[in-house]
């Protein structure tokens, strides 16, 4: 299990390097990351830039719905939910529908937010998807009432 969860790692970490996605590596964060700096009472804005199904079902505590980044109304709604936010605030993106190297979402709301002036953001890397990268590791959930 330790084995094929480094590979997955590894896997996604070879993802986020393409030619042509608009992050580096030091704008990607691992899930456990994120994980902690929440248990340890840090509170960045977390914005799930998904599909709102999924958002429903289950998301990280105290993420924002605000997507699906595919879909203009989708950026729209990003930007609305980043209204009155400092531009240098800490900003954590995440999606989880599918592979980060696939996910429809992730790149446009990442490239809206910066084109917007936002310089604090990172990207939560799901290699795999939200349930296998997320909630399988036991990291806190809460769903949409």
């Amino acid at each position: 299990m330790v084995r094929r969860r480094f590979f997955l790692a590894m896997a996604g970490a070879a993802a986020i390097l393409r030619a042509g996605d608009p992050w580096t590596a030091a704008d990607v964060r691992q899930p456990s990351s994120l994980a902690k700096q929440l248990k340890d009472g840090m509170k960045p804005l977390v914005l799930y830039v998904g599909f709102p199904v999924l958002y429903k079902a289950a998301h990280i505590p105290g993420a924002v719905l605000a997507g699906p980044g595919s879909k203009q109304t989708g950026l729209d709604v990003m930007q609305a939910a980043l209204s009155g936010v400092a531009k240098d605030r800490e900003i954590v993106l995440y999606c989880g529908c599918c592979p980060f190297d696939r996910c429809p979402n992730i790149r446009p709301a990442f490239e809206k937010i910066r084109e917007s002036g936002y310089t604090n953001v990172t990207l939560v890397m799901m290699p795999t998807n939200f349930h296998t990268d997320w909630v399988e590791p036991g990291y806190p959930v809460e769903k949409a009432s």
